[in-house]
């Protein structure tokens, strides 16, 4: 199922000229992306409950820094940043293709596109899921002075700025139609292609934090074969509010699935955990020392 480009939203029409004044995420083939900020920053909460507790996040040099507030509902999680990544995915594919809407901040789509491409059933539990997932995420606070696409918005501001949805009354547990507003931050990012390629298995990860670890592994090993960091300094960069035991634990539960797509954790007795590259030729040459990339990157607590 598709939005039709005439399919009308309260609000949302075309103009007087007979342009769209939102983009139309219907695009096929596209890959998928994330905001390079969110990827480093804990932002999106790893619990599966409600969680109302306000994070802080402050880089050791104390240039950078994100508080991030709840609503009533809870901070955003790890899975509702899935729609950020669908969003984040079509607009960058609109730009690689040139595409004249995909300067638009507002962008329209079906709820059965975004289901279906994120993995999901198409049940009515999934269309109620997709709903509160939208109202956590406009209903999450941000403040940062964290600069994207080289503008520095220093107040607080929601992951998205408004959204609504459209549904029939045959089927009043379903939706035909979602419009999104993202902020003008995600936006910024996403128009300076600050942003990363995940691979096509990141939604088969179910656990939050094999999700937030990929994430991490993505965005400071990348094309490097190997990156090492401290547990401790893992912990906190993915946001986990765990004891250092329980995450070690949760950690080695990681480890032994292998599962994260195109990495592989290892955790030693003395806390320091390495991200392998999954490519065996590139690990090999990095081994043999053929490679100039041989070195692991060594994460500090300033990053």
């Amino acid at each position: 199922m598709r939005v039709h480009d005439d399919f009308d939203l309260p609000g949302r029409s075309l103009s007087p000229r007979g342009q769209r004044d939102f983009f139309l995420a219907n695009l096929l083939g596209f890959g998928l992306k994330a905001d390079m900020t969110s990827m480093e920053v804990p932002i999106y909460s790893l619990s599966t409950r409600p969680d109302l507790s306000i994070g802080h996040w402050v880089s050791q040099d104390g240039s950078r820094r994100v508080t991030v507030t709840p609503s009533v509902l809870g901070r955003a999680t790890q899975h509702d940043k899935d729609v950020i990544i669908f969003l984040t995915s079509q607009l960058t594919a609109a730009a690689d293709r040139r595409l004249l809407d995909a300067h638009k901040r507002t962008v329209r789509f079906t709820a059965y596109d975004f289901l279906t491409a994120t993995g999901k059933g198409t049940s009515g539990a999934e269309y109620r899921a997709l709903k509160l997932s939208l109202e956590r995420l406009q209903g999450t606070m941000i403040k940062t002075n964290i600069s994207t696409g080289g503008v520095r918005i220093d107040h607080s501001f929601q992951l998205i700025d408004e959204w609504t949805t459209i549904s029939k009354h045959a089927r009043p547990n379903t939706m035909e139609a979602v419009e999104v507003v993202l902020s003008e931050w995600l936006f910024n990012a996403i128009c300076s292609f600050e942003v990363l390629t995940l691979d096509e298995d990141y939604f088969l990860l179910r656990r939050p934090l094999e999700r937030r670890l990929y994430e991490l592994a993505r965005k400071h090993c990348g094309r490097q074969p190997m990156a090492q960091i401290g547990l401790d300094l893992l912990r906190k960069k993915a946001g986990s509010r765990a004891t250092l035991k329980e995450f070690r634990r949760m950690v080695r539960e990681i480890v032994l699935a292998d599962a994260l797509p195109g990495y592989r954790l290892l955790l030693n007795l003395n806390d320091i955990v390495t991200i392998y590259t999954k490519d065996s030729r590139k690990l090999a040459r990095a081994v043999l020392g053929k490679s100039t990339d041989a070195a692991p990157v060594v994460l500090s607590p300033t990053e």
